[in-house]
């Protein structure tokens, strides 16, 4: 149903710049169309919380997430945008900005932009380091300035080449929120001195995250992408639609722990996998998408290799509301730790016993992912982290409650440490705790120093800067600082615990 009062917010917002009202605009007229079908139960659950599909509209009209094969771009140009294959630096870098500008998403923007350092290292050749440096802080200034939203993702690594650390130098110069950047790491593979670069421009800005590329190349081998925040999906493909179950939420509903388990699980996650594949089939059905955009027909992505994932959040509350009585808390105590395992088992048996429609790359199956959360969510720890001020006095401790819980999600997972600002001076040292968190089985980590402007927030990047400008009513470049600006007060994020090495 046409939703005027939020359109006509929307229209006079002092807030928003003009191009955050037409997409919010957009969105309006999207939600006022009714063409899914929606079982009353399915409705219900909506309405408490328990089910969030991240605001993906009422008539979807393209995947939410998209990974176009750059690599394949770049050999063979493309005819709709009338681009041959690029021959230089300049004209690479020329090729992909306007490719970017026609990759859709749930955000309207790009959220993969390639694994970079691949793309340009072949490039490079003839070029001083200073020439190059000149030319992708340009290309860097140029994706923040217009890709105003930090959902947007590249890559580096495993392998050290020039290119990868000549974007970690500008990287740490310019300080940007867009694009945000994942390290793929591989000991066998990785040097150290590569990723000590990458630690030292982390903790100067956020920036890269790490995935422990072993663990994450088991779904879809090594042609996958991180995407988003830090959702593993695979290359030439993506997401059709990522819809979550809120523990939070639906354990209010729970007369006990058998009943959470035996009756309102499997009821609200079997809604949630026929409200994906309503959606999945409207995509490749009704919608025309593989039809008609032009990434389909020049073989830049292919509907295969797209499937649903099944988002999971709310961990941290759901325990804790089980084991009130007794006084539990997970993160810290052993009982509550083994009840979110066992809370994680049934939900991986049931998701598991789900078809997913049009999924061949997976065959059929849905993936978990570990849902970050919305600026929305009051008193909903993203995932399955530990709760701020609940976290264990013991770094090691901490990872290893990661390494338990991170097996669950192929298609994504990550947590957040704030670190001491004097580890800057002794990048080796997180390198050795990076080192041990992967041996166990953590997935995807990211660091940030205590005192940086730029901070992650639940897994994209904010300023701080940016987020006072936006209380104090400005409008600011990027639609995430407004997202990020309610979640890190809502749920006090500066009072992560700051970890020393």
């Amino acid at each position: 149903m046409f939703d005027s009062e939020n359109t006509y917010k929307t229209l006079t917002s002092r807030e928003l710049t003009h191009e955050q009202k037409l997409m919010g605009l957009a969105k309006c007229a999207e939600n006022g169309l009714d063409v899914l079908h929606i079982p009353p139960k399915t409705k219900h659950y909506f309405e408490t919380g328990a089910i969030n599909d991240l605001f993906e509209g009422g008539a979807p009209y393209r995947p939410r997430y998209i990974l176009p094969d750059y690599e394949r771009f770049v050999q063979q140009g493309s005819e709709f945008l009338k681009l041959d294959p690029p021959k230089t630096l300049d004209e690479l870098l020329f090729s992909l900005i306007i490719l970017y500008r026609h990759v859709p998403s749930i955000t309207n923007f790009p959220v993969f932009l390639g694994s970079l350092d691949k793309l340009l290292d072949p490039f490079l050749d003839g070029h001083t380091d200073e020439e190059i440096c000149e030319k992708l802080r340009l290309f860097l200034i140029y994706l923040d300035r217009t890709i105003t939203d930090s959902f947007c993702h590249a890559n580096l690594g495993p392998e050290e080449t020039r290119a990868g650390r000549l974007l970690l130098k500008v990287e740490q110069e310019l300080q940007n929120a867009v694009p945000n950047l994942t390290i793929k790491y591989d000991p066998a593979v990785t040097p150290n001195s590569f990723m000590e670069q990458a630690i030292q421009c982390s903790l100067r800005c956020s920036n890269p995250a790490i995935c422990n590329d072993p663990a994450n190349s088991v779904p879809f081998g090594k042609h996958y992408g991180v995407a988003s925040c830090y959702n593993i999906l695979p290359i030439c493909g993506g997401a059709y639609t990522l819809t979550r179950v809120t523990l939070t939420e639906l354990v209010k509903e729970a007369k006990s722990t058998e009943h959470f388990l035996n009756t309102l699980l499997p009821e609200c996650l079997g809604l949630i996998a026929d409200y994906m594949n309503e959606r999945i089939r409207f995509i490749v059905e009704q919608s025309g998408f593989f039809e008609s955009n032009f990434l389909v027909r020049e073989g830049l992505i292919s509907k295969d290799r797209f499937l649903p994932m099944f988002g999971v959040t709310g961990m941290a509350e759901c325990v804790n509301t089980l084991l009130k009585d007794q006084g539990k808390i997970y993160g810290r105590d052993r009982e509550a730790d083994d009840l979110a395992q066992k809370i994680m088992d049934r939900i991986q048996e049931l998701v598991n016993g789900y078809e997913a429609a049009y999924t061949p790359v997976t065959n059929g199956k849905f993936l978990l992912h570990a849902q970050v959360g919305l600026d929305s969510d009051f008193g909903i720890t993203s995932g399955v982290r530990i709760a701020i001020g609940d976290e264990p006095e013991s770094f090691a401790d901490h990872l290893r409650h990661c390494a338990r819980f991170h097996r669950y999600f192929p298609a994504g997972v990550g947590d957040i440490f704030p670190i001491a600002d004097n580890v800057r001076q002794n990048p080796a040292a997180l390198l050795d705790v990076v080192k041990g968190a992967c041996s166990i089985g953590v997935q995807y980590l990211s660091f940030y120093s205590a005192s940086t402007d730029l901070v992650r927030i639940t897994g994209y990047l904010v300023k701080r800067s940016e987020m006072e400008k936006y209380r104090k009513h400005q409008a600011v470049l990027q639609n995430t600082t407004q997202l990020g600006s309610a979640n890190y007060q809502t749920n006090h994020l500066e009072k992560r615990k700051v970890r020393m090495v």
